[in-house]
């Protein structure tokens, strides 16, 4: 199986930064895109920004030219540098890792417990 471990959560004020990291580890013969997702209280949970192997990097509206998502695919890692941020941006912030363990199976979803981020003064 796939482990998806995100981490580097915390109290921010606004306008301060925070860069989430996220680590997937198992038995992976290859990693397609990986992602960050955000839920907020009372609210579903939302794509933040998603990079595929190949680097090519895609946003929400509400987080571009503040946020930038990058990849390290030796360590099948993700990171995510977050600017400027307001406290709409509190939440918990979720892993996604599309890997392939078998390539008979195909890629599937795996994601990280969440880690919280909280934006306030």
């Amino acid at each position: 199986q796939v482990q998806v471990v995100e981490s580097g959560g915390g109290l921010v004020q606004p306008g301060g930064s925070l860069r989430l990291s996220c680590a997937a580890s198992g038995i992976i013969f290859a990693m397609n895109a990986m992602g960050w997702y955000r839920q907020a209280p009372g609210k579903q949970r939302e794509l933040v920004a998603i990079i595929t192997s190949e680097g090519s990097t895609s946003y929400a509206d509400s987080v571009k030219g503040r946020f930038t998502i990058s990849r390290d695919n030796a360590k099948n890692t993700v990171y995510l540098q977050m600017n400027s941020l307001k406290p709409e941006d509190t939440a918990v912030y979720y892993c996604n890792a599309e890997a392939v363990t078998q390539p008979i199976l195909g890629a599937r979803n795996y994601w990280g417990k969440g880690t919280l981020v909280t934006v306030s003064s």
